[in-house]
């Protein structure tokens, strides 16, 4: 894969949002009970970040049944992932500017 072209993403900027998208780039899928677990916030407010990433197309939703209990698994789309590695790459050259 090539590398990502640099790009500030308001999105993805937001730390919550920017921790899901970390979690969900390290892996296939993640389950909204782990994402809210390491997060440490409420279902409500991961709910909220969710419907961001998942408005801007980053984010897609898989319902599902896992020991007769409803899941939801979330994964990054292509575009999602994009933005995500863009958006890294950009805060690397900011870091990487600052002369101090």
């Amino acid at each position: 894969m090539a590398a990502e072209a640099a790009a500030f993403d308001e999105v993805v900027h937001a730390p919550h949002r920017l921790r899901i998208c970390a979690m969900l780039s390290a892996a296939q899928k993640v389950e909204f009970a782990a994402l809210q677990a390491k997060l440490d916030i409420s279902k409500s407010a991961l709910s909220k970040h969710l419907a961001q990433l998942a408005d801007a197309g980053y984010v897609t939703q898989e319902k599902g049944v896992r020991d007769s209990r409803s899941r939801l698994w979330l994964a990054l789309t292509p575009e999602g992932a994009r933005a995500y590695h863009g958006h890294v790459r950009a805060l690397q050259e900011i870091v990487a500017a600052d002369p101090g």
